[in-house]
This record gives structure tokens, sequence and C-alpha cells, in this order.
């Protein structure tokens, strides 16, 4: 099945050609759960067979990513925010959870986002707390734009280095995905340690 959906989408992205990439990676950072793996590593073959442009791929691949972190973004904070307003008290969410959420954000917001967007599961998702928290939106865009931008180059990669071999591309897929997540576990205790020494300086 998910061999059968590949081939699909490597179809897709081919006939398509870029507007499909970004409209892919747009569902993919919105709440439709496509993974960026069955999207980028087909095009970065694509790009090694000469089909498409390297830069091009990026490119809309970026923007796509964009797109989707921005209507999370948005629809987080203008319907989200209201919603837990009303209702939060039944999901034990008060208004000093938020309120202490809003404070995280306005402190931890760049490095939470970035390091967000390297996580196997929640990358699409970082984007609704931000959302919620009304993050500074210049902030949202850089960090969550070098989260995917780091992501789709490791991706397409993969798929201009090792072509059709699904079984070293799932390999190869499974130790990234460890390496990247001990990598954010390292920026994150960096990132605690200087914030730490800063403090009691």
């Amino acid at each position: 099945m998910l061999a059968e959906f590949s081939h699909w989408l490597l179809a897709t992205v081919l006939e398509w050609g870029y507007l499909g990439i970004f409209l892919l990676m747009g569902m993919e950072s919105s709440v439709i759960p496509i993974p960026s793996e069955l999207v980028l590593i087909p095009a970065g073959v694509l790009i090694a067979d000469g089909e498409m442009n390297l830069y091009l791929v990026f490119i809309v691949s970026l923007l796509g990513s964009f797109f989707g972190s921005l209507v999370n973004y948005y629809a987080a904070m203008f319907v989200g925010r209201k919603f837990l307003y009303r209702y939060g008290k039944y999901f034990f969410i008060s208004h000093e959870s938020l309120q202490k959420m809003d404070q995280f954000f306005d402190n931890h917001g760049h490095i939470s986002t970035f390091t967000g967007r390297l996580i196997p599961g929640a990358r699409h998702l970082i984007s609704i707390p931000a959302g919620i928290a009304k993050m500074d939106i210049k902030l949202f865009i850089i960090y969550t734009g070098a989260g995917a931008a780091l992501w789709s180059l490791i991706l397409l990669g993969l798929g201009y280095f090792l072509g059709k071999n699904q079984a070293l591309i799932e390999l190869y897929l499974k130790e990234i995905s460890v390496g990247l997540i001990l990598f954010v576990i390292a920026i994150v205790s960096g990132y605690l340690f200087y914030k730490k020494r800063s403090k009691n300086a």
C-alpha cells in the first residue's frame, strides 16, 4: 500500500511539476498528514534524473512549507485561541495556562519552532501553539523556515544520492531521524545551559 502511494506521489510530482511539490508540502505542513518523505525523496530522484531543477524544487518546497505553516499559525491565532478562552476549562486549559504559553513563546519561541520542525511527527504541529501564543510572525517565519529548509535538503539528498533504492532509503531515514532527535536534544541542552549561565552572570 505504501509503495503504491509512493509511486502515485512520484507520478503526481512529475505530472504537476513544481506546483505539485508546493501543494503537497503545503498540505504536509498543515493538518493534512502527508509525509514530506514521500514528496521530497521522489523529487530528489527526479532531480538526479535531470527531470527537475534542484534550486526550484527547494524553493517551492520551502514556499509550500511556509504556506501550510502559516495556515496553521493564523487558524490557531484567530480560531484556536478564542476556542480555548471559551472552552479551555473543559480540557483543563485555564487562562493562566494560556498566559504561560504566551510568556514561553516570547522567551523561547525561536528555539522551540526551529527544533519542532525537526522532530518526526511533530514538525507540522509546532505552528499551532506558536499561533495560539501569538508568537512574533517575523521570528516564526525565520525559524520555521530554517527548520523546514534543513529537513528539505536532507530528504532531497536522500532521493538524489540513493535513487530508488528503497531499502537504503528506509535505513538512512531511520538513522537520520534518530540523529535529528539527538541534534535537537543537543541544541536544547546547549540553549538551556546558555540561558542559565546568562541568568547567573
